[in-house]
């Protein structure tokens, strides 16, 4: 493989809890070529240090993913880890019932740390407010093969939390 060929990565860092810290990080990203795939940054979750979690997905070639890692670490940035991310499917899902009272940022959580997973878009639509039933469409970047596991343990968590999955449409036979 050619090293200007554009390849997917994970880079996690460890942020201060300070407004413009996450933007800082991403100005490295961004100033040396990677393009975002997806952020993943929960305020809840605090590391032993008393900092953020991040996790960004990229693309970039292996060049600019160097580059990338060496800028993040001379602006300062906590780089935990770096390298070639492991994604190579992609399973789109809806979820349906109350996302906002069984806590959305939980079950994102659960989904990405029980199947290694990750969370590349989510859109939710609280049409009468977050009191009353949402619904959420779900993009997950999963590892090549792993689609059925990850598409399980979402079934598992939905029906834990009472709420319903529409599902991909899977090839299969003549209609």
């Amino acid at each position: 493989m050619s090293d200007d060929v554009v390849r997917a990565y994970t880079v996690r860092l460890e942020l201060v809890d300070e407004p413009g810290e996450l933007l800082n990080a991403l100005h490295p990203i961004a100033d040396n070529g990677g393009n975002l795939l997806s952020i993943f940054h929960e305020r809840g979750n605090i590391t032993p240090r008393g900092h953020i979690p991040v996790e960004v997905d990229l693309e970039a070639t292996p060049e600019r993913f160097d580059r990338i890692v060496e800028a993040l670490r001379e602006a300062g940035v906590n780089v935990i880890q770096a390298g070639a991310e492991r994604y190579g499917e992609e399973l789109t899902v809806l979820l349906v019932g109350h996302l906002v009272e069984t806590d959305l940022s939980d079950t994102l959580s659960r989904l990405q740390t029980c199947t290694n997973a990750s969370v590349a878009d989510i859109s939710l639509v609280a049409a009468h407010g977050t009191e009353d039933a949402s619904s959420a469409r779900l993009r997950l970047a999963t590892e090549t093969g792993e689609a059925d596991r990850v598409l399980q343990t979402v079934r598992e968590v939905a029906a834990e939390k009472d709420l319903t999955v529409i599902e991909p449409l899977t090839a299969g036979g003549s209609a």
